[in-house]
């Protein structure tokens, strides 16, 4: 991982080649009082996965991966031959830093010389491509175009290297290594580490959203390797705008997860099926898509959760059949209380004899008041 964290720190360019299948990157780093670094750095890496390791502190060539360790069933020699290219690779490294730099007039200070070849391997094709390029301090320097069979200057510094290596005949020798490596050694990696190096897993994808107005992110966890790519289209193309890409994550098995969301304030709702989220592994040439459908987006503010809205279902019932209950008790005793409460009114006002003008007590008019004498009856 220190060694990918100081290939991209050093401003290396690697060319993107999600069409081929297969990839075979060789880098060589010298360094000049880069601190905590060594001074010489070389790794091979296959399919993203470095397979090889050297430096100028262990100065021996080792793998990286188990399945590397079948190598010597094709050429025995190959740790202790390419242990030795290890170590002449250090002084090489030396000298050629000293002469950039001296064509740059930078004598003094923090710099680096990085070496890069590359291939790609289509297994389907068996197509190959081959990339040879140089940077010195993280800026492209020069590169081998096998097109033309010409080295092309990046830097006007360059040019004089140019000259050097296409009238000493450096461009065939380079054409005749990289392309033996590409064609026999890339391959055979291939083979040795092909249950690995083979291994697809395909994510789950969701679609998420936090609110009705927030961008809608297409999650996808899961997949192997982690050489991946997850995009958004519209109309099948790729859209660079209005999204925000993740990045890839490790998951606890060994799988890994990313996301990009969309910002889709703008989109009309009738325009949201012409976007898609589309998962590609690097390599692969099959993409999977999964269409931008309202329906299928999980959403706290729009799909609660299945056990709140079951609660709340289930309260909201008892609550009416309760309600139900008491009416239905409250109908029944009603007759019973208007006559219990007439009972009580007689037994609270006794009819009174008539007075002398002939007048009658009326129970259900009569009250009592607090405190007065009752009435004295006349023979």
């Amino acid at each position: 991982m220190k060694t990918f964290v100081a290939l991209i720190l050093l401003g290396i360019l690697i060319k993107d080649s999600t069409s081929m299948i297969h990839t075979l990157r060789l880098f060589d780093i010298s360094s000049f009082q880069v601190p905590n670094f060594p001074e010489y750095v070389a790794v091979a890496v296959v399919n993203d996965v470095e397979v090889i390791h050297c430096d100028s502190e262990t100065r021996r060539l080792e793998p990286k991966q188990e399945w590397m360790n079948r190598v010597t069933e094709d050429d025995p020699l190959f740790w202790d031959w390419n242990t030795q290219r290890c170590v002449n690779g250090i002084q090489r490294g030396k000298v050629t830093i000293e002469i950039v730099k001296r064509l740059f007039n930078q004598t003094e200070g923090v710099h680096t010389w990085q070496t890069m070849f590359g291939c790609d391997w289509d297994d389907e094709t068996d197509d190959i491509t081959v990339y040879i390029q140089y940077a010195f301090d993280g800026q492209d320097f020069l590169s081998l175009d096998l097109s033309t069979e010409s080295w092309v200057a990046a830097k006007s510094e360059a040019f004089i290297i140019k000259l050097k290596y296409e009238s000493s005949g450096q461009t065939q020798i380079y054409k005749h290594d990289i392309h033996k490596v590409c064609t026999v050694g890339l391959k055979n990696y291939v083979r040795y580490g092909e249950k690995s190096l083979k291994r697809t897993e395909l994510p789950l994808v969701s679609l998420l959203q936090k609110s009705s107005s927030s961008p809608v992110t297409c999650h996808a966890t899961g997949f192997y390797p982690d050489r991946a790519r997850l995009f958004w289209t519209k109309d099948g193309d790729k859209l660079l705008e209005d999204v925000d890409p993740g990045e890839i994550l490790p998951n606890e098995d060994r799988t890994f997860q990313t996301s990009v969301s969309l910002d889709l304030s703008s989109v009309p709702p009738e325009d949201w099926d012409r976007y898609h989220c589309v998962f590609q592994v690097s390599g692969d040439k099959n993409k999977y898509v999964t269409r931008l459908d309202r329906s299928k987006i999980r959403t706290n503010a729009k799909n609660p959760p299945t056990s709140i809205i079951a609660a709340v279902v289930v309260v909201g019932v008892v609550i009416v059949a309760a309600a139900v209950a008491l009416f239905v008790i409250r109908r029944k005793r009603a007759p019973n209380n208007r006559r219990q409460d007439a009972q009580m009114r007689r037994n609270l006002n006794p009819v009174t004899p008539a007075t002398n003008s002939g007048e009658t007590s009326d129970p259900e008019t009569q009250t009592l008041r607090p405190g007065a004498p009752e009435a004295e009856s006349t023979e």
